[in-house]
């Protein structure tokens, strides 16, 4: 982690960062609502906040009983849990008293990388700061500063229920340490007179004395770190420079924000756009997970808002690099190599990996744009030595498409599995559901190797695409033979695409059975050869007419992934037999400026911003929306939501 933030802050040196063109992350607060109070440990679908890839989250309180400490921690591992519904709860008393924070006129903002909490009492004001110190740990800094006429001497002290079963609690000097099964979550305060009481639901401390002079403050710092393994935990003797460490987290995000809004963008110009970009840039940071266990590096779940979300999923990945390679290039490099780690001796990258590698997904593999997200990576760093290390791993991958998904051997790949199971084919076309795979059947091709008996526009046009990309990478790196072999090839397979998967009568792309029958079920895979510039300029505008059409995908959320008239458009029940996703509809709208048709490009993104829920309030951003409707649908706080929002906005 550590080697990632350092090498974002060189690299944008390296380009002469420093020009005047300074963003400051205070322009931006609350622009998340991440208040939320627990009752269900397993329920994960909140919006919190976390940092550096840790493993732990927190949110704000909603109940005042919660007041004086953050919500959480979330711990992340295979699943996610709620440890408490605050670990640790600031208590102060006066003169016996205890002051009732309730009553206090309190102020909590999220502003990027930093959570608030002000309490007013009177002449007394407490202040609570949270930020992460690394990708395991994370410091609260407690401050209380007496505004009156004579000093007060107060009785401080804290403590914490704990909600999970199982547990182990002990205390040793001022640590106090929570273990279960491989997990370690512990607290260390900075006053080493503070004696940690501990009992079968969790702890107190002992009462400190403060006596604060008039206009002074006491500052008191205590470290929250969370270990998956909890044998990678070593007790520090870390002296908590909270004040120096706060300046660093807020020069990284500077960093990131300054980078990100680097650009002329007419989207960029206005607040609310410029809202949503910084929530879309939190929320990939908030789902980046630290290499842990068989992740051996960083990466970014697609949502740490649903417990199926804990791993890193190929496709997923290409398009979160993409977007990431804007602000945080070494987190996009590192979630390259996270997927590639497990490229198998014959070149295929699994579908998903996670913590326990015994539950990495190799029936299927994920639609190929992992060459797109390398070279986007390149365009926007120019490290060639990245180039260098992807290159022979992308061709292996590529050439693996070609060995085990091309059933009759005509150049056109299809979707598939490796098992033989035809909802494994499913899940590698992305598209989990998707109608026009309703009637499909598998074919196998070898022992490990089966296919749909469909050949799929979208697949051939993202294999155009990584053979495009590559004859780039072949030329940058002195490779001519492989640049004109690639140049070729993509070539041959552009004319193959136009001459089998375009329908002139109905000017429009349908995927084809095996036996070159049309299935003439209009969806997103369409526009693929759009984004990809396969298409003619007469083929763009075809699609480009059926896109906009109202009755077709023109609807108040535009673009959803089935034709509106078809009997099996299902929104609520469908997943991808009718919500809008953001990333085919960045490829829809993208595709379509490439063809000149950005007055219809920037009205269907207009649409989008306004009318899909939340996208411009601080309402987290959704897996997918109700093209009638505009409601958010399933997954919350969802990354590649994200990324394609940085995409859209950026361009």
């Amino acid at each position: 982690m550590k080697k990632l933030t350092g090498l974002l802050l060189l690299f944008y040196l390296q380009i002469g960062f420093v020009d005047g063109q300074h963003i400051d992350r205070s322009q931006f607060v609350n622009f998340l609502d991440v208040h939320t109070s627990i009752t269900d440990t397993a329920n994960v679908e909140h919006s919190f906040f976390s940092d550096l890839g840790a493993w732990h989250a927190y949110a704000q309180p909603t109940s005042k009983d919660c007041y004086g400490g953050f919500t959480g921690p979330l711990l992340m591992d295979m699943s996610g849990k709620w440890l408490s519904p605050a670990i640790s709860l600031l208590h102060v008393a006066e003169n016996g008293n205890e002051l009732p924070l309730a009553n206090a006129k309190v102020e909590f903002n999220y502003l990027p990388g930093l959570l608030t909490q002000q309490y007013s009492l009177s002449d007394l004001t407490i202040e609570l700061r949270l930020i992460f110190q690394s990708d395991r740990k994370a410091l609260i800094q407690t401050k209380i500063r007496n505004s009156g006429k004579q000093k007060r001497v107060l009785e401080i002290w804290w403590n914490g229920n704990v909600l999970l079963n199982n547990t182990l609690i002990k205390a040793e000097g001022n640590r106090l340490l929570i273990e279960q099964k491989d997990h370690l979550f512990a607290i260390k305060f900075d006053n080493q007179y503070i004696k940690i009481i501990t009992n079968k639901k969790g702890y107190s401390t002992s009462k400190t004395k403060v006596t604060i002079p008039v206009n002074s403050e006491y500052s008191m710092v205590q470290q929250q770190a969370f270990y998956p393994d909890k044998n990678l935990y070593k007790p520090d003797t870390d002296h908590f420079q909270f004040d120096q460490l706060l300046v660093k987290n807020k020069q990284r995000w500077n960093v990131y924000l300054t980078s990100y809004f680097k650009t002329n963008s007419q989207w960029l110009q206005k607040k609310e756009y410029k809202q949503l970009a910084v929530k879309s840039i939190t929320t990939l940071i908030t789902n980046w997970r630290s290499a842990s266990k068989d992740l051996k590096h960083d990466g970014v779940f697609p949502s740490a808002s649903y417990d199926g979300f804990y791993g890193f999923w190929a496709w997923d990945s290409w398009k979160h690099a993409v977007a990431l390679a804007s602000f945080q290039p070494e987190l996009a490099k590192s979630s390259m190599r996270s997927m590639f780690d497990y490229q198998n001796a014959e070149g295929m990258v699994a579908d998903c990996i996670y913590s326990d590698k015994k539950e990495n997904n190799w029936r299927d593999t994920k639609p190929p744009l992992a060459a797109w997200a390398v070279w986007e990576i390149y365009l926007k760093t120019k490290d060639e030595a990245f180039v260098k290390e992807m290159y022979p791993k992308l061709i292996a991958y590529h050439n693996w498409w070609y060995k085990n998904r091309d059933n009759n051997q005509n150049g056109l790949c299809e979707y598939g599995s490796c098992d033989g199971t035809r909802i494994a084919a499913a899940w590698e076309s992305g598209m989990d559901n998707a109608v026009r795979f309703d009637k499909a059947q598998m074919l196998k091709n070898s022992d490990n190797a089966w296919s749909l008996n469909q050949e799929s526009v979208d697949l051939n046009a993202y294999l155009y695409l990584e053979k495009f990309m590559l004859s780039k990478m072949a030329q940058l790196l002195g490779k001519n033979d492989e640049h004109l072999a690639f140049t070729q090839s993509a070539q041959r397979l552009k004319e193959l695409i136009n001459q089998k998967f375009y329908d002139s009568a109905e000017g429009y792309y349908f995927d084809q059975m095996l036996s070159e029958e049309k299935v003439k079920i209009k969806g997103p895979e369409a526009w693929i050869p759009l984004w990809t510039y396969i298409a003619s300029k007469n083929q763009a505008e075809n699609v480009m007419t059926c896109m906009v059409n109202p009755s077709v995908f023109n609807t108040k959320v535009p673009l959803p992934t089935l034709d509106v008239t078809r009997s099996e458009f299902a929104p609520l029940k469908g997943y991808w037999r009718g919500p809008v996703w953001l990333d085919q509809f960045y490829f829809g709208v993208t595709g379509l400026k490439k063809y000149g048709f950005t007055k219809e490009a920037d009205e269907l993104a207009l649409k989008l911003f306004n009318n899909a829920d939340g996208l411009l309030t601080d309402q987290p951003l959704r897996e997918n929306y109700h093209p009638m409707t505009g409601k958010g649908l399933n997954a919350l706080n969802f990354s590649w939501s994200a990324a394609h929002i940085l995409m859209l906005l950026w361009e």
